[in-house]
C-alpha cells in the first residue's frame, strides 16, 4: 500500500545492482517491499524469482540447504549443497529473495559471495535488519509510511476489521497523530487498528502514549524510541489487552515454526486450562486482532504469526512456567502425524502426504531439535527423537531431504545409544538413507546393528524389514543370486505380520534383481506388484512397477512397448519429487524414442536427464552406462553433434524432476485445451518465435533466420511457454497449428 516512489527506487536500484539489502527495523514492511519489487523485476529475470524465507532457520549452516530447497533442487547429501546451487542458477537470469537474514548475517554473506561471481547473470535481494557487510552490497534503508500512507494503511484495516465507524468520527489530526506515534511502523499500525472495535483512535493513542511514558520515559516517543522500540511497545500493548486464554494461546502458538493448522493448535496449545472448542475460538480473536495470520494453502487455511511476534510470545512463554508441556505436545504431535503417514504409505494419498510432510517440514525439525526447548530435558526426549527421526523415512528419501534425514537420525542415534525398539526402528530407517546417498558401509554398519537388536528383542517383524535392507545391499554390492533370497523372506514374513501393501517394498527390488538375471519371474513378480498396488491405492511403487515392465519390453526388443510404459511410470511420478525413478525413466525412454527414430526428441530427453543424474549417487544407474552410449552414438550420427549439442543445451534446461517429466510428456499432452489464438497477448516477435517453432526449427536456426541474438530468443521462447502456460516447444507447435492456421484461412474467407 502506498510505497509508491520507494518501490521506484528500489525497482531502479535492482537494475544496477546484483546485490541489494532493504534494512530496517522489524516490522516495518521490507518483506512486503522485497515481494513487490521482485513482482515488478519479472521480466528482467526470465529464469525466475525464488522466495528464501529464513525465519526458521536456526544455524548458519542450514542457510544453503534452504536456498537449495527453495529452488527445488534435492538434498540427498551426495554432493555439496553449494555445488548444486552454483551448478543450478550458472546461466539463469535469475533473483534470489533472502528473507530475514539478521539472524544468520555470516551464512548469508558466505552465500552471495559464493554465488554471485560464478553466476553472472544472478542478483540476490535481501532483507535484514542487519547489512550483510561485503563488497558490492547496495544497501538501502527502509523509510516508515509516510504520514499519508500511514493513515490510509488504518482506514483500510479499520474497515476489514469493521471498525470504519472510529476513524470516520475522529477527527484527523487525531488520526495523524496515532500513526506518528506509532513511527509509520505498519505491523504497530495493524495491531493498533485491531482494537478499534472496542476503542476508539484518541483511547488507543492515549493508552499507548501511556504505556511509552512508561517503558521509556522522556520527551515522548519521538525523542526516545527507536523504530524497534516502538514495536515492542506496540506489541506488549496489543498483549496487556489480550485476555488471560488469549495470551496464553499466543505463547503456545509461538512454538510452531513455518505456520501450522487448526487441527494442530487445538491438540498442541489445547489442555492446562484451555479446551479444544476454546482454541478455535480464542485463534479466531488473535486472526481478528492481527497477532496471527491466515492464509489460503491448497484450498485450506493455515495460519502463522510474523516473526516479531512469534518471539515475543517464545519469551512470554519460557518466562510463564508452561513451556515444557506445550514443548512435549508439539513433538508428540508430529510424531503422531509422522507415524501415521508411514503406517499409511502403501495405499491412497501418497502425494498429498508427501505435501503434508513438506508442509510441516520446519515444525519437524523444530520437534526434533533439543533447542526448542529453554529448560533441562526430560528422560523421553531422547527417545522420542529417535521415534521421529525413524518415522519420517518417507520423508527424507521420497520428499528429497536424504541430507537432513542423515544428520537428523545421525544425531538421534548418538544422543540414545540405549537397546530399544526406538533406536531398532531409527537404525534402519539410517541404513536406508546411507543407501540411498551410496553410503554402502554406513548402511551395512547400521542394519548390522539393527538386525542384533532384532534379536535380542525377539521383533520378527523388524527382522523382515533387515533381510529386506540387506536385500537391496546385496543387490548394489552386485550379489543378485543373494539378494533374492533376502527379498523373498522380507516379502513372506511381511506379508504374513503387516499385511501384503507393505510388501511392495520389496516386490519392486525383488522383479528388478530378477531382471538383472535374466529370470523370467520377474515379469510375473512386476505384475504382482502392480496387482497389489492398485487394490490398495498405492501410486509410488506402481509407476516402479511400470518401470520394470518397460525396461524389460526394451530388453526383448519392443521399444514401442518400453515407451508406452514409460510414459505410463512418469505419468505417475507427476505427483512426485522423485529423483531417482524420474532419472530411471528418462534413461529408458530415451533409448526407445532415439530406436523409433525420434533422434531430436532423444537427445532433450538425454539433455533433461544430465541434471538429475549428477544429483545421485555413483552407485545408481551403472548398469545402463552401455545402452546409454549406443543411444548417445545413434543420436549423434541423426542429428550431427552441432544440433545434438544444441538440443542436449536445451533439454537440460528441464533440471527438476516435475520440469523433466513435463518435457517427457509433452508430446502427448500438446494436442490437449490451449488458449484460443486471440485471447493469448503474444507481441508480434513472440509471434515470429511461435511460428518458427510451429516449422520445426531450433533455437539457433530461428536465431539466424530472424536476425536476433540466441539469448533474445531464448527468452522470446520463455516468454511464449509462460503465457500459454506451456512447458515444450512442441506444444506451442500444435497450438499455432491449430489456432493461427485457422485464423488464417477464416481472414480469408468473404464476409456473409
Amino acid at each position: 500500500m502506498g510505497r509508491r516512489q520507494v518501490l521506484a527506487d528500489v525497482r531502479q536500484t535492482l537494475l544496477t545492482s546484483r546485490l541489494l539489502t532493504l534494512t530496517g527495523a522489524g516490522g516495518i514492511g521490507k518483506t512486503r517491499l522485497a515481494l513487490a519489487a521482485a513482482a515488478s523485476h519479472r521480466e528482467h529475470v526470465p529464469d525466475g524469482v525464488w522466495l528464501v524465507d529464513l525465519t526458521s532457520v536456526r544455524a548458519g549452516a542450514e542457510v544453503a540447504a534452504s536456498t537449495a530447497a527453495a529452488l527445488g533442487l534435492p538434498d540427498l547429501g551426495v554432493r555439496p549443497v553449494m555445488d548444486q546451487l552454483t551448478d543450478h542458477l550458472f546461466r539463469r537470469r535469475a533473483l534470489l529473495i533472502l528473507d530475514n537474514c539478521e539472524h544468520l548475517v555470516e551464512a548469508c554473506a558466505e552465500l552471495a559471495e559464493t554465488l554471485l561471481p560464478v553466476c553472472p547473470e544472478l542478483r540476490i535481494l535481501a532483507t535484514s535488519r542487519r547489512t550483510l557487510d561485503i563488497t558490492g552490497e547496495r544497501v538501502f534503508p527502509v523509510p516508515p509510511l509516510s504520514p499519508a500512507e500511514a493513515a490510509e494503511l488504518m482506514r483500510v484495516r479499520a474497515d476489514a476489521a469493521g471498525a470504519d465507524g472510529r476513524i470516520h468520527e475522529a477527527a484527523e489530526d487525531q488520526v495523524t497523530r496515532l500513526c506518528a506515534d506509532l513511527d509509520g511502523l505498519p505491523l504497530a499500525i495493524e495491531l493498533a487498528t485491531s482494537r478499534l472495535r472496542t476503542l476508539s483512535v484518541e483511547q488507543v493513542t492515549a493508552r499507548l502514549e501511556d504505556r511509552f511514558a512508561l517503558l521509556y520515559p522522556g520527551d515522548g516517543p519521538g525523542a526516545t524510541m527507536s523504530a524497534w522500540s516502538t514495536l515492542r511497545a506496540a506489541i506488549d500493548w496489543s498483549y496487556e489487552l489480550c485476555t488471560p486464554g488469549e495470551r496464553s494461546l499466543w505463547n503456545g502458538l509461538s512454538l510452531f515454526a513455518g505456520g501450522f493448522t487448526l487441527e494442530a493448535a487445538e491438540e498442541v496449545c489445547g489442555g492446562d486450562g484451555l479446551s479444544r472448542h476454546d482454541v478455535m475460538d480464542l485463534l479466531d480473536q488473535l486472526v481478528s486482532q492481527s497477532v496471527v495470520l491466515v492464509e489460503d494453502v491448497d484450498g485450506q487455511p493455515r495460519y502463522r504469526l510474523l516473526e516479531a511476534i512469534r518471539a515475543y510470545g517464545r519469551e512470554r512463554l519460557a518466562a510463564s512456567g508452561e513451556e515444557e508441556p506445550l514443548v512435549r505436545r508439539h513433538r508428540d504431535h508430529f510424531l503422531s502425524f509422522a507415524r501415521r503417514t508411514a503406517t499409511d504409505w502403501f495405499g491412497p494419498g501418497q502425494e498429498e502426504s508427501l505435501a503434508q510432510l513438506r508442509a510441516e517440514h520446519d515444525n519437524l525439525l523444530a520437534a526434533l531439535d533439543p533447542g526448542q526447548r529453554t529448560g533441562p530435558p526430560r528422560p523421553d526426549t531422547a527417545q522420542a527423537g529417535l521415534a521421529l527421526a525413524a518415522a519420517l523415512g518417507f520423508h527424507w528419501c521420497c520428499n528429497g531431504f536424504v541430507g537432513e534425514g542423515r544428520r537428523q537420525l545421525d544425531q538421534a542415534l548418538e544422543a540414545a545409544p540405549e537397546p530399544t525398539p526406538a533406536r531398532a526402528a531409527a537404525l534402519w530407517t539410517a541404513a536406508w538413507v546411507a543407501q540411498v546417498q551410496g553410503d554402502l558401509d554406513t548402511a551395512e554398519r547400521r542394519v548390522a546393528e539393527a538386525g542384533e537388536l532384532a534379536e535380542r528383542l525377539a521383533d520378527p517383524l523388524l527382522a523382515a524389514y533387515v533381510r529386506g535392507q540387506r536385500g537391496t545391499l546385496a543387490l548394489y554390492r552386485g550379489r543378485p543370486q543373494d539378494a533374492v533370497q533376502l527379498f523373498e523372506d522380507a516379502v513372506a514374513a511381511q506379508a504374513t505380520l503387516e499385511g501384503e501393501q507393505t510388501t511392495l517394498r520389496w516386490l519392486f527390488q525383488l522383479a528388478l534383481t530378477q531382471l538383472y538375471l535374466g529370470d523370467p519371474g520377474s515379469v510375473r513378480t512386476a505384475k504382482r506388484a502392480l496387482s497389489v498396488a492398485e487394490a490398495h491405492g498405492e501410486r509410488l511403487t506402481r509407476g516402479y512397477a511400470l518401470w520394470v515392465l518397460g525396461y524389460d519390453a526394451w530388453l526383448r526388443g519392443s521399444p514401442k512397448e518400453s515407451t508406452a510404459l514409460m510414459r505410463a511410470c512418469l505419468e505417475i511420478h507427476q505427483g512426485f519429487n522423485d529423483h531417482v525413478g524420474v532419472a530411471m525413466a528418462l534413461e529408458v525412454l530415451a533409448w526407445g524414442t532415439a530406436a523409433l527414430g525420434d533422434h531430436r526428441r532423444a537427445a532433450l530427453l538425454l539433455g533433461a536427464l544430465r541434471p538429475l543424474a549428477r544429483e545421485l549417487s555413483p552407485t545408481s544407474g551403472g548398469q545402463f552406462s552401455e545402452p546409454h552410449a549406443l543411444c548417445e552414438k545413434a543420436t549423434v550420427e541423426a542429428l550431427g553433434p552441432d544440433a545434438y549439442a544444441e538440443a542436449l543445451t536445451e533439454g537440460g534446461a528441464y533440471d527438476t524432476p516435475r520440469r523433466a517429466v513435463a518435457l517427457a510428456l509433452c508430446a502427448a499432452d500438446a494436442s490437449g485445451p490451449a488458449p484460443a489464438g486471440g485471447s493469448v497477448p503474444l507481441t508480434p516477435k513472440e509471434r515470429e518465435v511461435a511460428a518458427c517453432v510451429a516449422r520445426g526449427m531450433s533455437k539457433h536456426q530461428i536465431s539466424k533466420a530472424l536476425g536476433r541474438s540466441p539469448r533474445t530468443v531464448d527468452g522470446h521462447l520463455k516468454s511464449v511457454l509462460t503465457k500459454l502456460g506451456f512447458v515444450c516447444p512442441t506444444q506451442i507447435a500444435a497450438w499455432w497449428t491449430a489456432n493461427e492456421a485457422s485464423e488464417t484461412a477464416s481472414a480469408t474467407e468473404p464476409a456473409l
